[in-house]
């Protein structure tokens, strides 16, 4: 163990007042204070008279943070170990996941100055512990600033060529506040509110719903929550969105936020979902996780394949109001401060030569545009498009991407675009745009250097399409949000969620179909129906009398005044989600025995479950031969067979009948 001691600044007491001051006020006179760095046998004391951060030595747990006349933020009910710590879940190939909270082995000093301190605390990977301990090397750091109110980490992580085969399921840092300061969460603007206490998803005070994360408060300290669902997935939120969230004490008022300035370091892309904060109080970090996608998202090293990646820097902000001001004004200030790490980024003060500074990145432009003949003979800009830089891959291989760096925009109403701070290395371009189906891929491999812009010019998206619409379902934007979702069970609400544009976050809606259906299963009748009151968010098994499940068919009727049965018409059938599901479809006779398209069994995201509208994209494209087709009344039936349990389903994002390519919508519709 390689324990460093601090020739000028070695402490006796870890919170002695003499040797180590309290953290100071934001804005007060001891933000001019140089950076302080205290070195014992067992912590490591960084302060620069705002904020004071404790770290265990050589593990690298932050074991105390003080601030604000709070000598530690966080919970100090907990093992010191139980408090802020980098964590990961990994496994062998074909073995069960193990949950690792990352411990150093090694410390050393980076960076020590008046202006900054950088830490490192090293795990590397031993040989002889092959199936014990996940094959990486490990470096932590953590960063204090002059005149910081907070703290920044980072890690590397690293597998060398050869070394044993593994899959990762997650990794995130992990933050565990103090529940007699913290309260109130902020997510979003419309999420926040003052959360349940840890005690109360203990026994006596709680009911265990469909799955452990999800409890019916019955007893809670606090009588306003009495009858509320409390689940940490309701505060789920996309990469796109995730920048900043966090908890507020009221005495005194102080905040505690996590600030993500970029998401170029998580798996997914932007629409990706994952955890923020939630009742402990627990404030995460995630970069790399299988929620509301499944395996798909847990990146797989075979083959001694060499990686290397660094998550983060993370900062977390501390804030404090005076007594008697308001303390949501310290969410609007973690705002603010948001909006201020995102233009620095990429920070310039990483000691790290495997994060990459501006200088080092490279820059792309253009503009993006869509050829839908059925819809403009012109060409339309992609106006909102998403336009992004990830590993050369498949069309739309960068939802499932997980292992690398990716980098997006929206394009503006012109449908230019521009990627800025890109990391040197080879990518594909593609992008999505909403409003229409399937995914735009660059087809030559763009090198990024250092420091050129790369101009790309016009490039036009052709989406899928072979004839006109005869008619569609929905909005192609990668959500089943337009459609019905229904009000929870009143015995099963958040409050939060009431009237509230989200509404698809309450708890149990997939319970609600079969009251909703009791009998038989949905019926849409096109230029009847309509999608927002009369097609149900997800297809879910049907519940039975006997607490068993059954799959269930749904009905799609439209009128042709003529059909062409010598051609072949199409179907597009864009799913925002899928859990353990199947899609099977027939055309006019829903006992055929073959199905005219099937799935087969696809999805492991669980978003129905978890509260989310998506989960990952998919698209199919499915031939209906005419001859399939009559003159009057026909019949799409979608069916969704898989019912072992009451969370497999399918959401849908938009569905089309296309006619062939000569036909005539007016006269045959």
């Amino acid at each position: 163990m390689d324990i460093i001691k601090h020739p000028r600044t070695a402490l006796k007491s870890l919170f002695s007042p003499k040797k180590v001051p309290e953290g100071g006020d934001k804005g007060s006179n001891m933000s001019n204070v140089g950076v302080r760095l205290y070195i014992q046998d067992r912590y490591v004391t960084m302060d620069n008279g705002i904020v004071q951060v404790t770290l265990s030595n050589p593990g690298g747990i932050v074991t105390g943070i003080r601030y604000n006349r709070i000598d530690n933020l966080l919970e100090v009910l907990n093992k010191e170990t139980n408090r802020g710590y980098w964590d990961l879940v990994w496994s062998a190939p074909g073995s069960k996941g193990i949950f690792d909270v990352i411990y150093g082995t090694s410390f050393r000093v980076v960076v020590e100055n008046e202006d900054q301190v950088e830490l490192s605390f090293t795990r590397m990977w031993d040989p002889s512990l092959e199936g014990k301990s996940v094959p990486l090397n490990i470096d932590k750091r953590f960063i204090l600033l002059r005149g910081s109110s907070g703290f920044y980490s980072y890690a590397i992580y690293e597998h060398l060529k050869d070394w044993p085969d593994f899959d990762i399921g997650e990794t995130r840092i992990t933050f565990k506040l103090r529940k007699d300061k913290f309260r109130y969460m902020a997510v979003a603007d419309n999420r926040k509110r003052c959360m349940p206490l840890p005690d109360d998803r203990g026994q006596g005070r709680c009911q265990i719903l469909a799955y452990a994360e999800a409890v019916l408060l019955v007893n809670p300290t606090n009588p306003e929550h009495k009858g509320e669902v409390d689940d940490k997935y309701q505060y789920s939120s996309e990469n796109k969105d995730i920048k900043v969230h966090g908890w507020i004490s009221n005495s005194p008022p102080v905040g505690f936020w996590q600030i993500t300035p970029s998401d170029e370091f998580r798996s997914g892309g932007p629409l990706k979902q994952s955890l923020t904060s939630h009742v402990g109080p627990t404030t995460l970090a995630m970069f790399l996780s299988s929620h509301y996608a499944g395996q798909d998202l847990d990146p797989k090293f075979r083959g001694g394949e060499p990686w290397k990646k660094v998550f983060g820097p993370i900062f977390i902000y501390l804030n404090s109001a005076s007594d008697g001001d308001d303390p949501l004004w310290l969410w609007e200030d973690a705002k603010i401060q948001m909006m201020n790490e995102v233009q620095k980024w990429p920070y310039s003060f990483p000691a790290s030569e495997d994060f990459q500074k501006s200088d080092q990145r490279g820059n792309v432009g253009g503009r993006l545009l869509v050829l839908d003949r059925y819809t403009s003979k012109d060409y339309m800009p992609a106006n909102g498009a998403y336009v992004g830089l990830a590993a050369p891959g498949d069309v739309g291989s960068w939802q499932r991407e997980c292992k690398d760096y990716q980098f997006w925009t929206r394009a503006d109403e012109g449908g230019y675009f521009s990627i800025n701070n890109i990391c040197t290395g080879d990518y594909n371009l593609y992008a999505w745009v909403p409003g229409f189906i399937g995914d735009y891929r660059y087809d030559v491999s763009i090198t990024i250097s250092s420091g050129p812009h790369v101009e790309m010019g016009d490039l036009v998206y052709e989406p899928p399409r072979d004839g006109p619409t005869l008619w569609e379902i929905g909005i192609p934007d990668r959500s089943a949000a337009e459609f019905y979702v229904p009000d929870p069970n009143p015995e099963y609400i958040n409050k939060l969620f009431v009237n509230h544009p989200d509404r698809f976050r309450q708890y149990g809606l997939w319970g609600r179909y079969a009251e909703l259906y009791p009998d038989t299963d949905l019926v849409y009748t096109v230029g009847v129906s309509d999608y927002s009151k009369d097609w149900f968010f997800a297809q879910v098994p049907r519940k039975k009398d006997d607490n068993t499940h059954q799959g269930t068919t749904w009905q799609i009727k439209f009128i042709l005044n003529g059909v062409d049965r010598r051609s072949t018409y199409k179907l597009r059938v864009a799913l925002a989600s899928a859990t353990l599901a199947e899609l099977q479809v027939r055309i006019n006779d829903p006992n055929a025995k073959r199905p005219l398209f099937t799935s087969g069994l696809i999805g492991r995201d669980n978003s129905i479950a978890r509260h989310g509208i998506h989960g990952l994209y998919w698209l199919y494209n499915v031939n209906v031969p005419g001859a399939q087709l009559v003159e009057g009344e026909n019949t799409i039936f979608l069916t969704q067979p898989r019912s072992t349990s009451p969370f497999q389903g399918l959401m849908y994002d938009y569905i089309r009948l296309e006619g062939p390519p000569s036909f005539n919508v007016k006269d045959e519709l």
